[in-house]
């Protein structure tokens, strides 16, 4: 299917809001990435569009602005196939620069069937404005499937919202033209996922109530707002990961086998899931700020000029999640997220129920970690005997360090790399559809409310920058079902930042 729907040899990329940050960071970068890789074509042209005045040197500073580790000759190259616009988001004549330029690239070579992707690196509040003139001044009828709309998120900042954004978009383009970028399924392990479950009947077989004694998610940043309050504190944790890249890595773990690897199928499945959820339980809740680390060297979210000084912003939140259905009804389901903690990471931990006692006096239990950064990698915790004459049992793993098993010259496309080239193919798998994200919404809207208008019991704790977070949590993980090890009997796999995991 993706096949037949690929965008191949001519075709127009353009990028709105091609003067920013996202473009310079994230879509220019990995748009070259797919170049080098040549799973970009060599034929194709890259079209930037924004309200800046550029000159065509500005224009090549700012698209390579993000670019790693790339060589002088490929950089030149894919600058070849690279122009620039300048012009507004509400002027009609303006876009119809852009159009001009596409016909003229594919008059030239002999393109009967257009094909035009518009990525949008713009703020959500431009969305329905860009695509309503794209629509007017850009959309050509023998494109078919072959125009294609990228939006990031956030997709509104609830469900009234949400359903607004919706709703103005709806009339102009088909929901199989519009791709809604959650760049966390780009990433390689949570694409992993459908395979390491449905794949392996080890895991499959096990992966229900009556195995697993419950699941975990979390989200680590190690750094604060960094003088970026100022928009994080409109947003939260919660908005900014919890609902999106979370909740989305949520599904996939949860939902029934698809019939098939189709996107669609694959989309029914987590819409399905989502829809089995239960109401968050809005008094049962961990939530905190943090406060200046321990030794007063890193600020408090508070001492960012850009946050107002009295913002009850919730920069790290714990709740438990419980689905209703045959497969995992009654199994605890935390998802944690946090800034400003000891590390940088974002894991998925699944525990497994107890073996029987009886020629066990104590034993672990049998746990499967999935990292996804940094250093991505799948380890299952068992027992082993102790080597020698002893009958004494260890924890040890069953380690899939990408790192170690994959050589250096492995090729594994960052985030964005992948979803563009999704787009491109027209898989859809990896996008965020218009029935999940109000479903979504309805899920998290309760929450929300209940924490910005006080109504909830949980009570915002200050924890230090640089710590685990609020000092309840491991007494919130036990009381969500989660077992930990005894001390000393196990060493968790170190990152490549030489961290040892912690909570």
């Amino acid at each position: 299917m993706a096949d037949e729907a690929s965008f191949k040899d001519y075709y127009s990329v353009v990028i709105f809001g091609a003067s920013g940050n996202l473009a310079q960071l994230k879509t220019f970068p990995s748009l070259f990435g797919l170049f080098q890789r040549g799973k970009l074509s060599s034929k194709c042209q890259i079209i930037g569009y924004a309200r800046s005045d550029l000159d065509r040197e500005e224009f090549e500073r700012r698209a390579t602005k993000g670019i790693k580790n790339g060589e002088d000759e490929k950089i030149k190259q894919f600058l070849g196939i690279t122009s620039y616009i300048e012009g507004k988001y509400d002027v009609d004549e303006d876009y119809q620069k852009i159009t001009k330029r596409c016909e003229e690239y594919e008059k030239e070579h002999n393109v009967d069937k257009p094909q035009r992707l518009f990525y949008l690196a713009l703020p959500p509040s431009q969305f329905a404005l860009v695509l309503s003139h794209i629509r007017k001044n850009c959309y050509d009828k023998k494109s078919g499937n072959f125009f294609r709309v990228i939006i990031e998120k956030p997709f509104g900042r609830d469900l009234k919202t949400a359903r607004q954004l919706q709703e103005e978009i709806a009339p102009l383009f088909s929901e199989s033209s519009i791709f809604r970028v959650d760049h966390y399924l780009g990433k390689e392990m949570v694409k992993n996922l459908l395979v390491l479950r449905f794949g392996n009947e080890l895991f499959s077989s096990v992966w229900n109530k009556n195995n697993i004694a419950s699941i975990q998610i979390s989200f680590k940043e190690a750094f604060g707002t960094e003088g970026r309050g100022g928009y994080f504190d409109d947003i939260g944790i919660i908005r900014d990961v919890m609902q999106n890249h979370l909740l989305q890595v949520l599904t996939l773990l949860t939902m029934e086998r698809p019939t098939s690897f189709d996107s669609e199928a694959i989309r029914d499945e987590k819409t399905k899931v989502l829809a089995s959820f239960d109401k968050i339980d809005v008094d049962n809740i961990l939530i905190g700020q943090y406060g200046k680390s321990e030794d007063g060297k890193k600020p408090s979210y508070l001492d960012d000029e850009t946050v107002k000084s009295d913002s009850k912003c919730v920069t790290y939140c714990a709740f438990g999640v419980n689905i209703h259905n045959e497969r995992w009804d009654g199994v605890p389901i935390v998802l944690r997220a946090g800034k400003a903690l000891d590390e940088g990471k974002v894991e998925i931990r699944i525990q497994f129920k107890p073996v029987a006692k009886g020629m066990f006096k104590d034993i672990q239990r049998n746990e499967l970690v999935i990292r996804v950064q940094p250093d991505e990698a799948i380890y299952l915790k068992i027992n082993s005997k102790i080597p020698g004459v002893s009958t004494e049992t260890s924890l040890t793993d069953l380690d899939l360090t990408y790192s170690k098993r994959y050589s250096k010259d492995f090729w594994i496309p960052q985030a964005y790399e992948s979803l563009i080239m999704d787009c491109l193919q027209g898989n859809h798998a990896n996008f965020v559809r218009d029935d999940e994200l109000d479903i979504s919404w309805k899920l998290f809207d309760p929450l929300l409310e209940a924490i910005e208008t006080g109504k909830t019991k949980a009570e915002l704790e200050i924890y230090p920058y640089g710590s685990k977070g609020p000092k309840k949590l491991k007494e919130f993980l036990r009381n969500h079902g989660y077992v930990f090890d005894d001390p000393g009997t196990y060493q968790w796999p170190l990152t490549n930042t030489d961290v040892k995991g912690k909570i």
